[in-house]
């Protein structure tokens, strides 16, 4: 059983996570998506991971916060010369704020999973081989 409310992951459930790609696309839990095969395909990889930095454990830290804890994730992402997309999770209602975000490609599960436990995150958005994207609860 997770830690996570049930209010919280059925709102995982509904957010659109919106990469910058060529062309933009939004992907949602459980819906293929054929903009992300493409992309794959382009980019001749196999799985993408939607993460933030923002709020650990979904407490608001503040922008100033946020914003190094983004920096600092970008900054690793370069370090280990990782493929990524910038991206927004915006949830349809507006009664979570939207959280800047990276669609990171090339990540196998278990890779994902650490970096998203690493910024102390609940959840990540990881994405297969079928471009069907799957929410994972990290705690």
């Amino acid at each position: 059983m997770s830690e996570i409310s049930q209010l919280t992951i059925k709102a995982y459930f509904a957010t659109d996570y919106c990469v910058s790609g060529e062309p933009p696309f939004v992907l949602r839990v459980g819906v293929a998506n054929e903009y992300l095969a493409r992309l794959y395909n382009q980019l001749k990889t196999d799985s993408g991971t939607f993460v933030t930095a923002y709020n650990p454990r979904s407490f608001n830290v503040g922008e100033s916060a946020n914003r190094a804890r983004q920096a600092e994730m970008v900054e690793e992402l370069r370090r280990r010369n990782l493929n990524f997309l910038d991206g927004i999770g915006k949830h349809p209602s507006g009664e979570w704020e939207a959280e800047p975000s990276y669609f990171v490609l090339g990540l196998s599960q278990e890779a994902a999973k650490e970096l998203g436990k690493r910024y102390d995150q609940n959840a990540i958005v990881w994405c297969g081989s079928d471009a069907i994207p799957e929410l994972v609860l990290l705690r």
